[in-house]
């Protein structure tokens, strides 16, 4: 190939395609003697021979990741860009799939993307709908050809996809209608690679949109359904369905389109058990599919709750989070619950909370809060030492870990049996949640809140608590929150002030969402340790009553409930009536009196009697002087 002219170049070509080139040795040879080098330059000549011997070599050699790496340094990847663009299909084949395996390579893949080769990948994508759904011994010559490219260039693009970057340009090119339409091909050599650069998309929330409304999800299905020994194609399709099905129509789809079914079916199937990737795939499809109630009514008629509860003994952690997650949106049902008992699925629960994997802690500490609602299963909790493991968890350095084992031990403390003494057991248990009150996550504060308004209802933790210095945390805590303005909701109009403050602190309908549950939760807390010694007094000294008047403004109907009851504790120190008043509480509190929730309108009118009761007092007191 060096020292031949074109004719004897090609001849040595043919002979180098004749060894064994999927060999390591063999790879690594052509490169030590300057192969590579020759191969590259040979992707520049006009010849069509020579270029199809190339490229026939290099698409064989660049399997090996040295030499993909020595081709990117080599600037083969211009040059393989510019012949997709040639007009001789068995070229455009070759150096998509050299691509394909090229572009393994970060470098390759930014390569690939500034020299516009996404756009033209994306044009061998563009198949007739006869060809794809025709069987290939019965495909023309030319209609075969074009099926092969679209392998090849959907190979190309599937490496492509791990670039977050590229994903976009994939999008900008107009990627999703061919997606769409490769993917109800009955060539399988063609939907493998189309399915797994869907299941790398499907990350994007732009991509989840596109396969929802291109009509995708009901292809995902079929495939999934597919009786076929091509284990990858199902991977592939339980692995779009896990990152799309975190919305809500795209679930509904799932189930209308009979995606269930299968599901649950794979998750059972012991040859599936034992292939771990595909079954992190099921499981976690089945884990965010049971986020709707609908699907979980559907699990329990093709009785999914056993079949977790026994993959319970699977050892790989991505695959027990996965369990673990489904198992937590199934627990929110009573029902289910139980089936969870009776089947001995606490036990294994309580084991991995001795774990050190984030995600899987999260997810067990969310399934054993659900359990604990039921006083059976609070037991088993209990007698396994379940509640000391969870709230070890506080200490854990991941914020999702807090939250969830601050919110798990709300129905723990709530039903344990001399719940009070349980907690005081835990050596430095409740100094180390008071602590976390100085978490700068609002997930975590929240959840944090909800548990001490449940460890206050014992008075004996509630001095503790207080000696820990509680109340100055959730006093300040009242102000922090405060300077995130919720939208005006109830009574009167914002002030010029309140107005000025809450544009320039404009929040995402989430961050609004995650604001009122902290409200919800704080305001609970401050009324339940206003039942210790001076607490009452302290939280008006110390400024708390007028930013928790502003959480009446709120839209949620939870946080109205007790900041209402918030205010009824406080209001038993004068001052704090005082301070209410001044505060303009009277409007929100007459409005919120004639709701029909029997929590509030009772809160709301001891809270107003409480004013009432003071002003009353103080007009005697001036009549008599």
């Amino acid at each position: 190939m060096k020292a031949g002219n074109q004719t004897a170049t090609i001849v040595a070509l043919c002979c180098l395609k004749d060894q064994t080139l999927t060999t390591e040795i063999s790879q690594i040879a052509i490169r030590d003697i300057g192969g590579l080098e020759v191969l590259v330059n040979l992707l520049e000549t006009e010849d069509l021979k020579c270029k199809l011997g190339a490229l026939s070599v290099l698409s064989q050699i660049s399997v090996n990741t040295e030499i993909r790496r020595t081709i990117t340094d080599l600037g083969g990847v211009p040059l393989l860009v510019d012949i997709l663009s040639h007009p001789a299909r068995d070229l455009q084949i070759l150096a998509a799939e050299t691509i394909a395996n090229i572009a393994k390579v970060r470098k390759a893949r930014k390569i690939v993307r500034k020299c516009g080769g996404i756009p033209k990948l994306v044009d061998l994508l563009d198949v007739s709908r006869t060809a794809l759904m025709t069987p290939m011994d019965d495909l023309q010559p030319e209609e075969k050809q074009q099926v092969l490219v679209a392998k090849a260039g959907a190979e190309a693009l599937w490496s492509l996809s791990q670039s977050t970057k590229n994903k976009e340009a994939m999008k900008r090119a107009g990627s999703m209608r061919l997606l769409a339409n490769l993917i109800k091909s009955i060539h399988l050599d063609v939907v493998i690679p189309i399915m797994g650069t869907i299941q790398q998309c499907a990350s994007e929330s732009k991509y989840q949109l596109g396969i929802r409304t291109e009509g995708m999800i009901a292809d995902l299905v079929r495939h999934l359904s597919t009786v076929t020994t091509r284990t990858d194609l199902k991977k592939h399709c339980a692995s779009a369905i896990f990152r799309c099905a975190e919305d809500e129509q795209t679930r509904d789809l799932v189930r209308q389109s009979g995606g269930l079914d299968p599901l649950v079916k794979l998750a059972k199937d012991p040859a599936v058990q034992l292939d771990k990737p595909l079954l992190a795939a099921v499981t976690g499809a089945i884990w965010k599919c049971a986020i709707s109630p609908a699907n979980v009514r559907r699990f329990d008629d093709l009785d999914i709750m056993p079949i977790l509860v026994g993959l319970l003994k699977d050892e790989n952690e991505e695959v027990l989070t996965n369990v673990v997650g489904g198992l937590a949106e199934c627990c929110k049902h009573p029902e289910n619950r139980t089936v969870l008992r009776l089947n001995d699925g606490i036990p294994p629960l309580v084991m991995l909370l001795n774990g050190t994997n984030a995600p899987l802690l999260q997810n067990v500490a969310l399934v054993l809060g659900e359990c604990a609602h039921e006083m059976e299963s609070m037991e088993i909790i209990d007698k396994l030492d379940g509640v000391r493991l969870i709230w070890s968890l506080l200490k854990n350095p991941d914020t999702l870990v807090q939250a969830n084992a601050a919110w798990a031990l709300c129905p723990c403390i709530q039903n344990a049996k001399d719940s009070g003494e349980m907690v005081r057991s835990f050596v430095g248990g409740l100094e180390l949640i008071v602590s976390l009150l100085r978490s700068e996550d609002i997930k975590v504060l929240a959840c944090v809140c909800a548990a001490i308004a449940k460890i206050a209802l014992d008075r004996e933790n509630l001095a503790v608590v207080t000696d820990h210095g509680v109340v100055p945390m959730l006093a300040q805590l009242v102000i922090t929150i405060w300077s995130r303005k919720p939208t005006v909701g109830l009574g009167r109009k914002a002030s010029k002030e309140e107005g000025t403050k809450s544009n320039s602190s404009q929040s995402s309908p989430n961050d609004s969402e995650e604001d009122d549950r902290l409200r919800q939760h704080l305001a609970d807390a401050i009324a339940n340790c206003c039942n210790w010694g001076i607490n009452c007094h302290e939280f008006g000294r110390l400024g708390a009553i007028p930013p928790l008047v502003s959480y009446m403004a709120s839209k949620d109907k939870n946080v109205h409930r007790t900041t209402a009851y918030a205010l009824h504790q406080l209001s038993a120190d004068p001052f704090n009536c005082i301070t209410m008043h001044h505060s303009g509480v009277v409007a929100y509190l007459l409005e919120t009196i004639g709701s029909s929730d029997e929590k509030l309108q009772e809160a709301s009118a001891g809270c107003l009697s409480n004013i009432r009761k003071l002003a009353l007092s103080a007009e005697r007191f001036k009549y008599k002087q």
